[in-house]
């Protein structure tokens, strides 16, 4: 169902505070502090940028694509492919859950009712946003914003735990993430108005093997701050 756009719903989906479960996960954050590839501010600059134009451009496409209109439950399955790491697969699902509990609170649509009786034990994440940003009345473009912003900013917000660093430091990374975050969300529209005739082959597939093995050797710590 395409609702009248309310803009402001974009900035409740990327807040924070939304109960997504998003504050739970650092996005491979955890584990690149663990190894040394992430120490301070640079550093997780250069991790989120590489996070962004990768697994963060996947995410944007796919749900720019859920929101322009393409089959969720074939999307579902693009996601599946497109994650080689079964740790990020079932991350993926946990947060779609998560995430699709609060849509349907906040924006009761028939839409997310027929993705959460497809897939009771969740549906991938970027796929229940595209959905949920359909309902609330945004467009793909925006949908695709609130994927890659999440993309640079939950490593970002993690890392302020992890290494004590300055939250001015950390926004500083994410302000000068911004140039690339715009490009990655109207490069995930374009490509998700290609798949509107083409198929989700259109879609990228683009990988981070270094984030795909770290996701599974973090899932094995008996002890540690964040689910992923």
């Amino acid at each position: 169902m395409t609702r009248p756009a309310a803009r402001a719903a974009l900035l409740l989906l990327a807040d924070g505070r939304f109960p997504a479960g998003g504050h739970a996960h650092s996005g491979g954050a955890e584990a690149a502090v663990a190894d040394g590839r992430v120490h301070d501010a640079a550093t997780l600059a250069e991790f989120c940028r590489g996070r962004l134009h990768t697994t963060g451009l996947v995410a944007a496409a796919l749900a720019a694509a859920a929101t322009a209109g393409l089959d969720p439950l074939i999307l579902d399955e693009a996601a599946d492919a497109r994650s080689p790491s079964p740790a990020l697969r079932a991350v993926s699902r946990r947060l779609g859950r998560q995430l699709l509990r609060a849509a349907r609170a906040a924006w009761p649509d028939p839409a997310l009712d027929a993705l959460a009786a497809a897939h009771p034990r969740g549906a991938h994440q970027p796929v229940v946003l595209g959905l949920t940003a359909g309902a609330a009345g945004l467009r793909p473009l925006d949908a695709a914003y609130a994927a890659a912003y999440e993309a640079a900013s939950a490593p970002a917000t993690a890392a302020v735990r992890l290494l004590s660093l300055d939250p001015f430091h950390a926004a500083s990374v994410l302000a000068r993430l911004a140039p690339d975050i715009d490009l990655v969300a109207a490069a995930a529209e374009s490509a998700a108005a290609e798949a509107l005739t083409e198929g989700v082959a259109a879609l990228p597939a683009a990988s981070a093997p270094l984030l795909d093995l770290a996701a599974e050797h973090h899932a094995t710590w008996p002890v540690r701050l964040f689910a992923s």
